[in-house]
């Protein structure tokens, strides 16, 4: 038998433990379940959602037990990791898991804790790395591929991959670019983790930088800012929770606009309105609204939040 055809055979019989909870990690996980023997799942409690909060289990949940796989959901992992030391896994993959696992978990399996994280580390280390590169304005992010430490995402690096962030990138569509580029990087790099080939590169700390989870503070818009601060900060909270502001006291989610040209007005004024668009001056251009959400209403194109009000009331009006 060649020696490729029993190196894949070796693999699929990889016995591994898969933790993660949102559709970020969905790829992935199908991904492994292709390549290794995944007899574990662990993915985070099931969550109340929605007004009528229902009780509702994560996407890693759903594809878990879609394929068959067991799945495990402690509260406090810490704590709770019986059920997974008694696995004995050779390997154990993790992607957006939302848990820090203890040292007895992280020492456990003999291949390694592996993974795999939204950034090029050590930029955007922790839990928010999509919302804050757009939110900076980076025209460049990625997939990291890296062994687990005890610290958060600070292990050696594995593997890497450029994607690049485009101007019509929100959070939502570059999310969708970096989870199919996480499953083609970890099916690339796999082969090497097993047979112990891969390299391993110690980061640099002194680059390091952190990706705090958004807070309800870095919803609202600030137009005392320029407008490509605002046209990044309404990509970086699209799809959720959506950037906001306040006109007549009313919070108004912003969901698209674009940048128009120079403007004296003073920051936070309505200094323009087109038939699809309301213009307010930032710190040195106009941001024009094009998709918003009024308060207690559902998303809608400007234009029609124009055709049902009196657009002459709404020029030179002051949000905040």
């Amino acid at each position: 038998m060649p020696f490729d055809i029993i190196f894949m055979v070796i693999i699929m019989t990889i016995k591994t433990v898969f933790m993660g909870t949102p559709e970020f990690a969905v790829p992935v996980f199908q991904t492994l379940t292709n390549l290794v023997d995944v007899v574990l799942t662990v993915t985070q409690p099931d969550k109340l959602v929605g007004r009528k909060k229902e009780l509702t289990p994560s996407p890693i949940k759903i594809a878990s037990l879609n394929s068959n796989i067991p799945v495990f959901q402690p509260l406090k992992i810490r704590t709770d990791y019986e059920t997974i030391k008694n696995l004995h896994p050779d390997l154990i993959i993790t992607c957006a898991y939302g848990q820090l696992l203890p040292e007895e978990i992280l020492n456990l399996p003999r291949l390694g804790c592996i993974n795999v994280h939204a950034s090029l580390l050590p930029k955007y280390r922790g839990g928010a790395p999509i919302h804050r590169a757009i939110l900076n304005g980076e025209d460049t992010t990625g997939i990291t591929i890296m062994y687990m430490d005890k610290d958060l995402d600070t292990g050696d690096i594995i593997s890497q991959v450029e994607v690049p962030i485009l101007d019509t990138d929100t959070t939502a569509s570059l999310h969708d670019k970096l989870s199919l580029a996480g499953a083609k990087l970890l099916e690339e790099t796999l082969p090497s983790i097993i047979n112990k080939t891969n390299p391993r590169l110690k980061q640099d700390n002194t680059k390091a930088t952190y990706a705090s989870i958004i807070k309800r503070e870095d919803e609202h818009l600030d137009f005392t800012l320029t407008a490509k601060a605002i046209f990044n900060q309404v990509r970086a909270l699209n799809s959720w929770p959506l950037a906001n502001l306040l006109l007549d006291n009313a919070e108004i989610k912003v969901i698209n606009g674009y940048i128009g040209p120079s403007t004296k007005g003073v920051p936070g004024t309505i200094v323009d309105l087109k038939k699809d668009a309301i213009g307010i001056a930032c710190s040195d251009k106009i941001y024009y609204l094009t998709e918003i959400k009024p308060f207690g209403k559902k998303k809608m194109l400007v234009k029609d939040y124009l055709n049902g009000i009196k657009k002459e009331e709404l020029l030179n009006k002051q949000v905040n």
